[in-house]
């Protein structure tokens, strides 16, 4: 079995950051390559998160969470997957205006950020749905629910517009 070494960096800290051991759990939970690796995931405010967006995807404000695969240089092996950059507040956020748990939406936001790292992506419709299958099982391996589902909201106007 693959081990997955985990660093935790603390850039922001706010009521509702999990700890380091869930944070590690769920990346470790996330791995599915057959050779140990590390992983850098780093807990940022806003500002951080938008500056970064900007700069590596040419995208204007925060998002949730930014992945940075490690790309080593020809002729170097070093078991590095690489970082994932999270943004408490906006998955505080989108927790709420979701209808979510934060410590689910915490797990999905560093379960996906893992398969990113990985090589998983949902630029295309067959992509997604391979990616979003993985973290609805890897959830569901970890006691959450799918993160998918239709909020509660959804559900009423959905059924109401029928």
């Amino acid at each position: 079995m693959s081990e997955l070494t985990v660093d935790i960096q603390r850039a922001f800290e706010a009521e509702g950051i999990p700890g380091d051991d869930d944070l590690s759990a769920w990346a470790r939970a996330a791995w599915l390559q057959d050779h140990d690796s590390e992983v850098t995931v780093r807990i940022v405010d806003s500002e951080e998160s938008a500056t970064l967006n900007h700069q590596y995807r040419g995208k204007s404000g925060p998002t949730n969470v930014l992945s940075f695969p490690f790309e080593a240089p020809p002729g170097i092996t070093v078991p590095l997957a690489g970082d994932l950059i999270i943004s408490a507040e906006v998955v505080a956020r989108e927790a709420q205006e979701q209808n979510k748990s934060l410590d689910s939406h915490w797990a999905h936001m560093v379960i996906h950020g893992l398969l990113h790292l990985q090589g998983y992506d949902h630029i295309n419709d067959k992509d997604a749905e391979v990616m979003e299958g993985l973290e609805i099982q890897l959830l569901d391996q970890l006691g959450y629910a799918n993160p998918y589902e239709a909020y509660p909201s959804e559900t009423k106007e959905t059924e109401q517009d029928s």
